[in-house]
């Protein structure tokens, strides 16, 4: 009875750490939705700024950490951290305080994915036969291409971005490399919009959040978007003339 029940309860357990995370996206959704905001900052941001003044180093690490838990658990508010990090600390060193909470909370929903769900589902498509396997080693011949186009590709939730690469057994070094670098276009608009929060705020404004659908900004990273998506395109019309 031992041998039979043990399996199950295994796996169980390694659906555990996903879902929490789920579970803490729904609960945190409903609590935050009203502190996670652009009012909230615009209330807040003399205090913010005393904090930083007060002490630079531990309030980065406190700010990081609380864009990790934004991202881990999928809390609102993404938006309004990027513009905190803009707000608080510059477009530079800012942008990299963003990358840094978003990539590392990015890897743990992707490491928590991949331990529940994602290794297993990837050693079934490597043991399948027929079309399965081809999908799978068509994923696995341009794993680089696919990660750094779902990251540009602005439509893509973040993370939608971060469950599918656990699901087809992507590995932790390439997930976290284009995490890091594929988020760069986005992060970079919108820490330079919080970076000039100070005259949005002096102005009873609300910053433009739709910038980075502006012409000027978007074809750049639709460009981005072609350019990773060049090779799939170039590998998809050699396998149609080798059939």
């Amino acid at each position: 009875m031992t041998d039979m029940t043990t399996p199950h309860r295994s796996d169980a357990m390694r659906l555990v750490p996903l879902a929490l995370l789920l579970l803490a996206a729904l609960l945190g959704g409903y609590a935050l939705r009203d502190h996670l905001s652009f009012d909230a900052l615009a209330a807040n941001r003399e205090a913010l700024i005393a904090i930083r003044d007060a002490n630079f180093l531990v309030t980065v690490l406190l700010f990081v950490a609380a864009y990790v838990a934004i991202v881990t658990f999928s809390l609102p508010g993404a938006t309004i951290a990027t513009l905190t990090g803009g707000f608080l600390f510059g477009t530079f060193p800012g942008v990299l305080f963003n990358m840094t909470g978003a990539t590392i909370g990015a890897i743990l929903v992707f490491l928590a994915a991949r331990w529940g769900l994602g290794d297993r589902l990837s050693a079934r498509m490597d043991a399948s036969d027929g079309r399965i396997r081809r999908l799978k080693a068509g994923i696995d011949a341009s794993q680089w291409e696919m990660l750094f186009l779902i990251r540009l590709v602005p439509v893509v939730p973040f993370f939608v971005a971060n469950l599918l690469p656990a699901l087809v057994g992507v590995s932790l070094f390439r997930f976290g490399v284009t995490t890091f670098l594929g988020i760069i276009p986005g992060a970079l608009v919108y820490t330079s919009v919080g970076a000039g929060l100070g005259e949005v705020f002096a102005a009873g404004q609300t910053p433009d959040l739709g910038v980075i659908f502006e012409p000027h900004i978007l074809l750049p990273i639709l460009g981005l978007c072609l350019l990773a998506g060049l090779p799939l395109a170039l590998k998809a019309l050699r396998g149609q003339k080798d059939l």
